[in-house]
Parts: C-alpha cells; structure tokens; sequence
C-alpha cells in the first residue's frame, strides 16, 4: 500500500489489484500489479450503492493523484458515485513492467484492469492528457458498456497538426533520454504548467513515484511512443481511435483549459468536430494541469446528474410563425429603392443590388468551403460589408461569430480563439492580428491586397475575389438550401464589462424572434429608415425591410458619434429611427452646437429615438428629447442574451419618479419578467416571484433570449437553473405597477454588516450632490462586514485619485445614508473605469480592488 499521506486524498482509498495482462508485449501468463484510488470501500460502509463508476485515467507525466478532488467531492458530498483512477502501468505507484508499451498496449491494458475490477455495469470514462486518447480507444472497443465520455484536455492528433513544440523538443534523440529519464526536467515542465502554480507538497506528491530514472522510464516511453510521424508505430492505433470516437454516441463532456500550450483549442475543436453532441466548457485562464487550476469535480457531478436537454428552455412561445431573417430580403429582388448606405466613403446599394451582392458572397463562400454551420469571424465595420457579409452567411446557414474591437485586443483574442472560426474576414488591421496572435480560421481580405502583403499576413481569399468567382456561379443559378430554423446562426460576445466576454449562440430562429420582438415593440415596419449608431443594431435592418446607414463615428467608440456625424447620416436615408448609446448620445449631446440649420431640421423628422446599452438618467433622456422633437425617446432595457427585455420613454421615467434603482418600465411584446428574490446571505433563490416590491436577481422569458452560452457549460447551467427562465444576473425588483427596477449586479451587491444592499439607488444619491459626476458604490472587506465606500467622479473633474475635500464628502455621506446605507469613505477620481463597447458600464470589481489597496494605506493610483 501507498502508506505516504499526500495533501488532498486519503491514503484509505490507496490499493493494489494484480491483474493478468492479454496485452501481445507481455509474455502469456503474466500479471501487473496495479496501483489504483478507489472510493468502493468508504462507499459499503456507509451503506451506499453507486449509481454509477467513473474510471479517470492520468496522462503523462502525471499519476492518480491528479483525480483526488473527484474522490474528495464524492466523500464531502455523499454522492453515490464510485470513483476509481488508475496508475498506469510503468507509471505512478503500478508496476515497472519492463516492456515498451505502446497506445494500444495501454488501451488492452486498460480493458485488462476493467475486466480486474469486475466492472460489469455501466462505464463513465474520465481522461487527460494521453489518459484522454486511451481512455476512449477503451470505450470505442466497449460502446455497450459506456455510460459517458468526459475529456479534459487531451487530443487524438489528427493529421496535419504539428506536434506541439514543447512535446517535438522532448521527443529529439538529443534531448530525450536527459530530459525525461536521467533527470526530471520533463515532470518540472510539466508541473510549471499549472495556473495557479502548484503548492509545493503538491509539487511534490505529483513527483513521488518518480524520484529516480529508473522509474521514470515509463514517462519517457510515453513521449517516444507519440505517434507524430506517418510510419510511426503507434499511428495505426491513433487513427483507428480518431476516427471510431464518431461513431460513439453516448452524452460527453469537455473540460479545457485554453492556455494550454500542448494541447491548444485547435484539438478542442478537432474533438468538437468529433463529438459535435459534446456538452463543453472552457476555463478562460487555466492550463494543461486543468484539474489542478480549477474545481471539475462540481460540474462533473452535476453534468452527471443534470437532465441533459440540449435547447434552452427560457424561450417562450414565439409572437408569430418562423420567418427566415433573409425573407424581407428576398422579397425585394425588384426594388431599387436604397437599402443600405455608408457614410464614410459615400457609397449605397439599392434592395436589388444588395440581394445580388449577398447571393454572390453566398456562392463565392461556398466555393471555398463554406457550409451550413462552418463559423465564421467577421472583423468588419459595420456597413455595406458587413450587412453583405452577415446576410450571405446566413443565407448558407454558416455561423458568424461577431468579436467586435470594443473587446480590446486581449478580450477580442480571447472571443475568437474561444469562438475557434473556421473562416476569418477581416479588414488590414483585423489581418495583422490575426497573424500576430495566431487567431484560428482561414483569412480573408476585406480588400485586395498587394501580392507581398497578402503573404505575409497569410491570405488566403479576398472579398473582391468571392465575388467574382460568385458573380461567375450565378450566371448558373446556383440554389441554396434553406437554414434549419434551430440550427445556430450567430455567436455575439457579451462586453465583457463583468469578466471575460461570453460567447452567447443565437440560432436562426431565436434572431428572427429578435427582429419580431423590436418590429412588434416599436412598430418598425418595411420602409423605415434607420441610423444605427449601436453595433448590435446594424444587422437588423435589412431584415426589417428598413434602409440603414452607421453614422461615420468609430463603433467601438461609441463617444466619437458627433451630432453633425449623426445628423449627416440621418440626412443620408432621411431616417424616422435612430439607435444610439447613452455614451454615444452623451457626446452628441456635448457637440450640438455645431449643428446648421439643415442638420436640425432632418433631427426634427425623426419619430422614434432609441437608446440601449445602460441605463439613462432623465436629464439626458430629456436633452435628447429636446434635440429630436417629434420623437418618441425610448431606452430599452436588456443584455447580449436577451435585446430587448423591458421597455420605457421618458414620459414612463418622468411617471415613475425616484425609488430604489433606475425603472426600465415593463416587458416588451413576447416576453415575461420575474424576481428571484435574495435570500438573508444575498444570493438570488431559485422561485420566480411577480409580486411586487421583492428585491433579487431579474428573470426573464421570452423567445428572443439566447439558445446558449458557447463552449460554456458551467456558466449556462447556472443561467437556466430555475427552468424556463434565463438568470441575467442583474438585481431589481417589479413595482405596484408592474414595471422593473434595476438596483444593480448580483455580483456588486454589497454584504453589510447590516444585509445586503444593493448599490443603484446610494449611487444616485451620491449623484444628486452639487459638483457630483457619476458614482459608483463599492463593498470593501470580507462579506458580511463589508465598508461601503463611494468611488465617484466630480463636475470639474478631479485632476488625480484622492479622498473627497471634506464639505463635498460630507454631503455625499448625506445623501447616500438617506438610503439606508452607511458610507466608510467617500473618493473621487478623474475618470470611473468603464467597459469598451458602452464606455458606460463601470468596472466595479476593479474599483471594489482599488479601492481597498487606497484604504489600507497603498499609494493611490489611477482605478
């Protein structure tokens, strides 16, 4: 027995089983003793019978140990799960065979242990790293005794990919035998891997059954047996692998770490085109050592335990029968009225000609590969390309992924690797990225390109070219097939305003919904004309039938759209509606002056002003109102999963009045609103509530929310965990009206001494101060104690970070403490961190961070 005691498992679930081996390299009759940690023990004596038998199998250079949080969730928790992970053979604590095992010796060898153990029930295989490709080579060959597949980052190496580098330099005869027997620089390299680094008893239990050569002679014949080369050994046995896991059909889950530089996304996405009915999750920010850098125990369980419905069940009942988006389209083949128009250069297309221009992009895509469901990344302004782009994809029933720059670079790579396109159209800038951060997808060229620019930046097609070649296929008549209503149709990225941006899957029906629910809401018929000053926006319009143009303002930026930019687009499409953001209006607001006269009076013609993104107070609403006249100022309330959700005009807010958040009126057409109220530790319960006056987390229904998070199992388990309703992690109450209040984000709920408090209305008090800019409320301290402490910004602006003169804090305290909530301290800043896309959502957790650092004596910085 292991009698060692190792940081984290039991030494009672140590054990030995001899087992025989069938394996051809062993001699007949031979037997390996094999080291395994087995909960069945603790399980009979508590009088448990498992529901079931995981069986984790480590990769190189690893040993059981990697699986103890599995055993651990089991004993703290009482689930009925029998966990067993193995040692394998000339590894960890099981035998040294002296043999030079193949991949298909270790999958035989893992059916030997299986057959051992007695394991005649269902089977639940768990792998990583080369434990990955054995274990499925073992549930391949027993499809009838496997229950599940789970994965964490592990490959089959399809052909084609080169071996990671740091596996090719581990794999040279001249740093082989040094750098994976003779010493232990290959486990070291490994172990460094982990993120966060690993404790050092860690470090040191994962290196206890290597501690001298000879016993590491199995880690080294695990990296000379990858079978990177076509004649290697062990290639037949990998490709006969790779290619059978298709035909497993049993329900799979995938656990990955992205920062994995051995086993990158680009495997995952092989084993997604592999196992495309796999549930998967990635960790932004883990690593190879994934069982290491994150809890997989918890939503291994629960992904076990989970009814495993593949749709979202917070849609509700559409408002009227599926209508493709390109139906509008399509209807106007005839037309010759403008449909789209750009700014900046000027440039327009009638209805006819862009319906053209998409079914050549359609064809012209298709030629080089593009299918239904083929992901593709458009890093386009938004415009006649752009529309072009979108309405062509959808038209094959290709997926696009829109990553937009107001992620920033770090947060758009981010969305795109997670996202993992096949196809990336992208203008030069989006192109040099794409080279320089190794962005997946095969590149396209918005424009052509000279011939030594085009190679350098590895293009392979340009825009220009698609269309040709399309323009070409049409004098064919090539035909397309209609998209699956449910197949996917868009993966849009959340601002990333609250952590890293989340891809949110929109299938074709749930964007038509979209389209409904706006065109039903504020009765935006065919024949309208619209300036979408609001990214998300500039998609719809040709679905609604209404001629659009984006104002010439950078779209990441929202704060660049001027009010001569915005009445010169207006002018442009004669436009009747407008679709802004609070920041984008905010500076429009600011520039106003420099409108002439004509640029006025096309303002005056607008009818309906919309404006989504945050919430807007009432005296901007109200200057807005002031600029269009004769339009209906509305600020619609909703997130990336679900636009719109409620509605409201500046006469409703001016109706509400004060109270506890900012009223975003009530549900639009289709969609239903409730509270999940918080319970006395501040978190949300699971029981949608109507009644008014209970403050928890806003819920909502409605056929237009998302069908999914991408890739993010975890995160949208826990949006849909109270069934039909999707969790939007904002916190409000419903009025004696019906309407909605929004107090804030579950997350920036502050945890009192005194309960929990939500944060809006303290920060619209601290805003009502004479001198006071926007504010933001944030806890410091531990929950449950935690200090309130007002970050806010002053009219003139402050000139660096610092505690508030003692009048002006004063009277901030004031106000705040009518609503209940005690201040701790009171500091201004130039500027309130906000989000990219909106550049009006403040960054609370950072200043939750600052501001602590700030207190406790740190030098003050910017937030």
């Amino acid at each position: 027995m292991v009698t060692e005691i190792f940081p984290g498992v039991d030494a009672k679930y140590s054990g030995y089983l001899d087992v025989p081996s069938t394996s051809e390299v062993d001699d007949p009759g031979t037997t390996h003793l094999w080291h395994l940690l087995d909960n069945e023990e603790e399980l009979i004596a508590r009088g448990i019978h498992p529901v079931g038998t995981l069986v984790c199998v480590h990769g190189n250079p690893t040993w059981s140990y990697l699986w103890r949080s599995l055993l651990s969730h089991v004993s703290d928790n009482a689930l009925p799960w029998r966990v067993i992970a193995v040692d394998q053979l000339d590894m960890g604590f099981s035998a040294r065979t002296g043999k030079f095992r193949r991949l298909a010796d270790r999958v035989n060898d893992l059916g030997d242990l299986i057959e051992g153990l007695g394991l005649n029930g269902k089977v639940t295989t768990v792998g990583h790293d080369w434990g990955g490709i054995i274990s499925l080579g073992w549930a391949v060959a027993h499809q009838e005794q496997l229950a599940n597949a789970i994965l964490t980052n592990t490959a089959v190496h399809p052909a084609g990919f080169e071996l990671p580098a740091a596996l090719r330099l581990a794999s040279n005869p001249a740093v082989h035998g040094w750098g994976t027997k003779s010493t232990d620089a290959f486990l070291r390299v490994t172990h460094s891997l982990a993120q966060p680094a690993l404790e050092a008893d860690v470090r040191k239990a994962f290196m206890a059954p290597y501690t001298s050569a000879d016993k590491r002679t199995g880690v080294a014949n695990f990296v000379a047996d990858i079978p990177f080369s076509e004649d290697h050994p062990s290639r037949p046995a990998l490709e006969e692998i790779s290619d059978a896991i298709r035909s497993l059909s049993v329900p799979a889950l995938m656990l990955w770490g992205p920062k994995d530089p051995v086993f990158s996304d680009r495997y995952l996405r092989d084993l997604m085109d592999r196992l495309p009915h796999a549930q998967v999750h990635r960790f932004e920010g883990a690593s190879h050592l994934l069982p290491e850098d994150r809890d997989i125990a918890s939503p291994i369980f629960n992904w076990l335990d989970a009814e495993r419905d593949s749709k979202n069940s917070s849609r509700a009942t559409a408002l009227s029968d599926y209508r493709p988006m390109l139906a509008e389209l399509d209807s106007r083949t005839d037309d010759h009225s403008i449909a789209v128009v750009d700014i900046n250069p000027p440039r327009s297309l009638s209805w006819s000609e862009l319906g053209e221009r998409v079914n050549a992009l359609a064809a012209g895509l298709a030629q080089i590969g593009v299918t239904a469901g083929s992901r593709v990344n458009l890093l386009v302004p938004p415009g006649i390309e752009l529309t072009s782009l979108i309405y062509a994809c959808l038209r094959l029933g290709a997926v696009i992924v829109v990553a937009d720059a107001g992620l920033g670079t770090k947060g758009l790579g981010r969305a795109i690797k997670g996202a993992g396109p096949s196809f990336l159209i992208g203008i030069d800038r989006a192109l040099v990225g794409a080279r320089f951060f190794g962005w997946p997808g095969t590149r396209i060229a918005v424009e052509n390109l000279p011939a030594a620019k085009r190679k350098l930046l590895g293009v392979a097609h340009t825009v220009p070219e698609l269309l040709e070649s399309g323009n070409s296929a049409a004098h064919d008549a090539p035909t397309f097939d209609e998209a699956d209503p449910d197949a996917d149709a868009a993966v849009l990225f959340t601002s990333g305003s609250t952590g890293p941006a989340k891809g949110v899957v929109y299938t074709h029906r749930q964007l038509a919904a979209m389209r409904d629910t706006l065109r039903e809401t504020y009765n935006l018929k065919a024949g309208s004309a619209l300036v979408a000053g609001f990214a998300p926006f500039a998609l719809l319009g040709p679905a609604l039938g209404a001629t659009s143009v984006t104002p010439d303002m950078d779209v990441t930026a929202p704060r660049t759209l001027t009010a001569a930019a915005l009445a010169d687009a207006a002018l442009a499409v004669d436009a009747t509606t407008v679709f802004a953001s609070p920041a984008a209006l905010a500076n429009v607001l600011e520039t106003e002056d420099a409108l002439d006269g004509p640029q006025r009076k096309i303002l005056e013609n607008v009818s309906l002003m919309l404006s989504a993104g945050a919430p807007i107070p009432e005296p901007l609403l109200a200057r807005v109102q002031s600029l269009v006249p004769n339009a209906r100022v509305h600020t619609p309330y909703g997130m990336t999963e679900a636009l719109p959700v409620t509605d409201i005009d500046l006469a409703g807010i001016r109706a509400a009045g004060s109270g506890n958040g900012v009223c975003v009126g009530t549900a639009v057409a289709g969609a239903q609103v409730a509270i999940a109220p918080l319970g006395s530790d501040g978190q949300a319960g699971n029981e949608p509530l109507e009644e008014p006056n209970l403050t928890g987390e806003i819920l909502v229904r409605a056929p237009h929310v998302k069908d999914r998070y991408d890739r993010l199992w975890i995160t949208e388990q826990v949006s849909t965990s109270i069934p039909g309703w999707h969790r939007t992690g904002d916190v409000g109450h419903l009025d004696d009206q019906g309407r909605l209040w929004v107090e804030g984000r579950l997350g920036h709920v502050l945890h009192t001494a005194t309960g929990s408090k939500t944060p809006v209305a303290a920060e619209q008090a601290a805003e009502s101060v004479a001198g006071a800019g926007r504010a933001a409320v944030v806890g410091v301290g531990p929950a449950g104690t935690q200090a309130a402490v007002v970050v806010m910004e002053t009219v003139p602006p402050a000139r660096r970070a610092a505690p508030a003169p003692v009048a002006f804090a004063h009277a901030v305290r004031t106000a705040v403490e009518r609503t209940g909530l005690e201040i701790s301290a009171v500091l201004v800043v130039p500027d309130l961190p906000t989000d990219i896309r909106h550049n009006s959502k403040i960054d609370r957790a950072a200043l939750a961070g600052w501001a602590a650092t700030t207190l406790a004596g740190g030098r003050i910085g910017k937030p």
